[in-house]
């Protein structure tokens, strides 16, 4: 029953990330994390700062830090589309350190031309990168 496949595609403005075959997908919806199994109700979701993970129906766990997006769950297929998503696997450790830095930096600044609300954003996305790469 949980082991059937569904089609599934991630796709961010600048390329399709995954295309293929899934048995769940876990998403971090706005309201909360949830999870999409095959023969799930229709479903339209604004994902928040967070990981996807994705089993495979050959067993295989694949995960993406996203920085935000919409999740569409129609006819036993999902679609993401993600602000970005990049494979866990792939994350530049040393450059979310540095983001990081950078948003720490500004969301401390006390000059009132910084943009906390850019700044606190920024620093969401560098730590929830660091965190998925750090569960590789």
């Amino acid at each position: 029953m949980f082991d059937k496949p569904f089609a599934l595609r991630i796709i961010t403005p600048s390329r399709v990330i995954y295309q293929g075959e899934a048995v769940s997908i876990s998403a971090p919806g706005v309201l909360g994390g949830f999870q999409v199994l095959n023969n799930h109700a229709p479903l339209l979701s604004a994902l928040e700062i967070g990981e996807i993970r994705i089993k495979t129906k050959e067993g295989e766990e694949i995960r993406y830090a996203i920085s935000g997006g919409f999740l569409e769950v129609k006819a036993n297929s999902v679609a993401v589309l993600a602000d970005t998503a990049e494979h866990t696997r792939e994350i530049d450790q040393l450059r979310a350190t540095r983001a990081r830095d950078r948003a720490s930096g500004r969301l401390h600044s006390k000059d009132p031309a910084v943009d906390i609300e850019r700044a606190r954003m920024a620093m969401m996305r560098a730590l929830n990168r660091l965190r998925s790469s750090s569960k590789t």
